[in-house]
């Protein structure tokens, strides 16, 4: 059965400890997939390795660091001068927050690198992240924008056809 009520707050230093157990989880990720990688392409099939092996490792490790990078410092805790926690950070954990794309991003990289392993043609798959930051833009920024209405007068005629229409009703009646 759900809890009735408010949903309740996280405190500080709930949030430091999820933050860093959020980012430890995706280093470890990051790492395996790395480490998958390297070892089959470019230890094991290293004669079969080509510069695109090599681009692609370079990629994916800039999507890595980068992205890690942004949710360390989202998560930097602040601290007093006496050393008690102020300020536990960002929550990495909470919906709809830059976080949750930073980590979409850093699994979609490491699905992509672990299967590239069998066929360099799985990186298309990495296409899927400028396509759902397309797909974000328009539907929070551009469709909105673009489909706003501008001009107040084009409110007075609708309120003329909701008089007529309910002129109209109270005739029927």
């Amino acid at each position: 059965m759900a809890p009735k009520g408010k949903a309740g707050t996280k405190g500080k230093k709930q949030i430091f400890e999820e933050n860093r157990e959020t980012l430890r989880f995706y280093l470890r990720i990051i790492l395996g997939a790395s480490a998958v990688y390297a070892v089959v392409n470019l230890v094991i099939f290293y004669p079969a390795a080509s510069a695109w092996t090599w681009l692609a490792f370079v990629f994916s490790s800039v999507v890595y660091g980068t992205s890690y990078r942004s949710m360390n410092s989202m998560a930097k805790p602040s601290f007093t001068d006496d050393g008690s926690l102020a300020d536990g950070g960002i929550d990495l954990n909470m919906e709809q927050g830059m976080a949750e794309h930073l980590k979409d991003v850093i699994l979609l990289t490491a699905m992509v690198q672990v299967l590239s392993c069998f066929s360099l043609y799985v990186w298309y798959f990495w296409l899927l992240a400028p396509g759902r930051a397309l797909y974000l833009l328009w539907v929070n920024i551009l469709g909105p924008w673009f489909t706003a209405d501008s001009s107040p007068a084009g409110q007075e005629p609708n309120e003329k056809k909701q008089r007529r229409q309910e002129r109209r009703q109270m005739k029927r009646f």
